[in-house]
């Protein structure tokens, strides 16, 4: 059977994105939903004039497919994707297929069990501020894929989940930042933390010596994986919130002050001057430093971007003082 489509499953936000890059880039595209497409989806494939079909899969012509471009939310472990593996048929990811084409764009990757979305959404503040052409991508703002086709910019910072990172082969992240590595979503890993954690280190695949990656010191499952060989060329950055001694660590918090020391000048405020309470939100803040650090903003830039950022909503936002007590919304 001839093989000349791609077949995209799963038409949400990153499906739909990857067939209008399809399109765009002349290539015969077929998208095939499971389950309804939302309204405003399914009014773009008809005005792109894009085939998809939904509520079920014609598997046959699936399975013909020369490329399949999957939605993270499908389970490698799903009949139709155990066939096309069984077959040899190529699945990737949006954001892998959408890297083929974003051309020079700087990749910032963020990945971890926690912290994603805020650190992603914190960066791309500070990068915003410092004037750059920049977007957000991935988990988190309008597809990369979508982006590259129809808005595309000099510099994209992409939330990935270990998902996406599963079907990603190729992609290049000139910085790769790994918050942290804790138990998260072990049904689809075999329930064996080694393989999540694996997964969550393909990041630094592909990455060059001229590229940096960002990590969290006092990580057991990071740190245990970086030993071994072929764990990515990049530089080695690590953040620490134990005041580590280790000649690597390029930023740190110690006694409420942070600092950050990849590049003169070095930078330094103060944890209670952060726009974001919790401990977490320490780390947060240092791994966003590091990387504005690597891409060469200023540091005036990064003090007041790290003073003044808005976290999305319902994320640690501070609500009132009553009677000396703090309310928190983290619904």
């Amino acid at each position: 059977m001839q093989r000349n489509e791609y077949i995209i499953l799963g038409a949400g936000e990153s499906g739909v994105g990857a067939a209008i890059l399809a399109q765009q880039q002349g290539l015969p595209v077929f998208v095939s939903d499971s389950g309804q497409i939302k309204p405003q989806y399914k009014a773009e494939l008809e005005q792109y004039s894009i085939p998809y079909e939904e509520g079920g899969h014609t598997f046959s012509r699936i399975l013909s497919a020369q490329e399949v471009i999957k939605s993270p939310g499908i389970p490698d472990s799903a009949p139709l994707i155990r066939q096309l593996t069984e077959q040899q048929t190529p699945i990737i990811s949006e954001i892998e297929f959408a890297y083929r084409y974003a051309g020079d764009s700087v990749m910032i990757a963020i990945t971890g069990s926690n912290g994603k979305t805020t650190t992603t959404n914190w960066l791309y503040h500070t990068l915003h501020n410092a004037g750059l052409d920049v977007s957000m991508a991935g988990n988190v703002g309008t597809s990369l894929a979508r982006q590259v086709a129809l808005a595309p910019h000099a510099y994209y910072v992409i939330e990935l989940s270990s998902f996406q990172l599963d079907h990603m082969y190729q992609f290049r992240a000139h910085i790769a930042i790994l918050l942290n590595i804790t138990p998260d979503h072990l049904d689809r890993y075999d329930h064996q933390m080694e393989l999540y954690a694996r997964a969550k280190m393909r990041i630094t695949q592909n990455q060059e010596p001229t590229d940096y990656f960002i990590s969290w010191i006092e990580d057991d499952w990071t740190q245990r994986l970086l030993k071994e060989p072929g764990m990515g060329a990049g530089r080695r950055i690590f953040f620490s919130t134990e005041a580590s001694s280790d000649d690597a660590v390029v930023a740190s918090s110690h006694n409420g002050q942070l600092r950050f020391a990849l590049q003169e000048p070095i930078v330094e405020l103060s944890e209670s001057a952060l726009a974001l309470s919790g401990k977490h939100n320490v780390q947060n803040a240092l791994a966003v430093g590091c990387a504005a650090q690597a891409l060469g903003v200023k540091p005036e830039i990064i003090r007041a971007s790290l003073e003044t950022f808005t976290n999305v909503p319902h994320r640690l936002e501070y609500i009132a003082s009553i009677d000396g007590v703090d309310y928190i919304n983290d619904s």
